[in-house]
C-alpha cells in the first residue's frame, strides 16, 4: 500500500510537472513586467523574469542560466524605451515572438546635455502609462494562446482599473498641496510620468541610476531647487545609496520622505511584492511626504 500510494504521487508530481512544461513560457526582462504579466495571463501561461528581486535592471549582466531560458522561451517582453541594453543578445538566441511594452507610449526625454535624444525608460512608474503596458500584454498573449484571449482582455480590463485607482487616489491627495509643495524630488529621475501625470515638478540627483554618485554641480542644483521651492520632503530609490540625498535634505532643512521602488518588486515578504503594491508603496510615501 506505501509503495502504491508513493508510485500514485509521483505520478500526480509528474503529471503537473509534464502539464507546467506544456505551458507557453514567456520571460520577461525583469520582476515588475513579470508580475504584470501574470495578472493577464492568469494561470494560462508560466511566467519568468530574467533578473531577480531586488536586482537593478540598468546596468544587469546576463548570465549562461538567462541564456538557456531565453532559448525555450514561447514569447518574451522588455520594456524598450534604451532601458535593457543588455538585451540584444538575447533575441539573438531565440526565436520566441518579442514584444515592446512601451509601444504606443509618447516618451518623455531624460534632461541633461550628456542625454540629448535619449527617452526616458521608466514610463510604468505611472499608472496611467501601465495600462497601456497591459494593453500590450493582452494583445502578445491573444497572440500567443488565441483559444484564452477573452480571459485576457477580461484580466487586463480588472487589473486597469485597480492601476486607475491607485492614480485617482494619489492626484487627489496632492491636489489640495501649495504649489511650492508639488514638486517630487529623488535621486534617480525615474518618475518623469508619474510627475507629468499627478501634475507635479520633478528634480533629481541624477538621470539614471549609471550615475549613482551625483557630481557636486546636480547635487548642488538639488539643494538650490529644493531650498528656493521651500520643498517639505525628498526621496530616494531602494536601488541606490542615499547618502547625497539625506544630505541635501541636511543642507536645506527638507526631510527625507522615505525610499520609493521603482525598477524591482521585492521577495514576497518584503514591501512591495508586487507591482500594485509598489505603486500603492510610492503613493503612500509621496502623499505622506509632500503633505508634511
Amino acid at each position: 500500500m506505501v509503495a502504491a500510494t508513493a508510485a500514485a504521487a509521483l505520478a500526480a508530481c509528474s503529471t503537473s510537472s509534464t502539464q507546467e512544461d506544456d505551458e507557453p513560457l514567456v520571460l520577461t526582462t525583469f520582476t515588475v513586467l513579470a508580475d504584470m504579466a501574470r495578472n493577464v495571463a492568469g494561470d494560462h501561461v508560466r511566467v519568468q523574469s530574467i533578473t531577480k528581486p531586488g536586482a537593478e535592471v540598468h546596468g544587469y549582466e546576463p548570465t549562461p542560466g538567462d541564456l538557456r531560458a531565453a532559448s525555450s522561451a514561447d514569447l518574451v517582453l522588455d520594456n524598450g524605451l534604451g532601458l535593457e541594453r543588455w538585451f540584444e543578445q538575447f533575441l539573438a538566441d531565440t526565436d520566441a515572438a518579442h514584444v515592446v511594452l512601451s509601444e504606443g507610449i509618447e516618451p518623455l526625454p531624460i534632461t541633461g546635455d550628456a542625454y540629448a535624444g535619449q527617452a526616458n525608460p521608466h514610463a510604468w512608474m505611472s499608472p496611467i502609462s501601465a495600462q497601456i503596458y497591459v494593453d500590450n500584454i493582452a494583445a502578445a498573449l491573444s497572440d500567443l494562446v488565441p483559444e484564452h484571449a477573452e480571459d485576457f482582455a477580461a484580466n487586463a480590463a480588472a487589473y486597469k482599473s485597480e492601476l486607475q485607482a491607485i492614480h485617482d487616489e494619489l492626484v487627489t491627495a496632492l491636489a489640495t498641496l501649495p504649489e511650492n509643495h508639488r514638486a517630487l524630488v529623488t535621486c534617480e529621475g525615474a518618475f518623469a510620468y508619474l510627475a507629468r501625470d499627478a501634475a507635479l515638478r520633478e528634480a533629481y540627483l541624477w538621470p539614471v541610476n549609471s550615475d549613482q554618485q551625483g557630481t557636486p554641480q546636480q547635487v548642488a542644483g538639488t539643494v538650490d531647487f529644493v531650498r528656493n521651492n521651500r520643498v517639505p520632503a525628498v526621496f530616494c530609490e531602494s536601488t541606490v545609496s542615499d547618502r547625497a540625498q539625506r544630505q541635501v535634505a541636511q543642507d536645506t532643512g527638507a526631510r527625507f520622505g522615505g525610499i520609493l521602488y521603482v525598477d524591482s518588486l521585492s521577495e514576497p515578504d518584503g514591501p512591495v511584492p508586487t507591482y500594485l503594491d509598489l505603486l500603492r508603496h510610492d503613493a503612500a510615501t509621496i502623499i505622506e511626504g509632500l503633505n508634511s
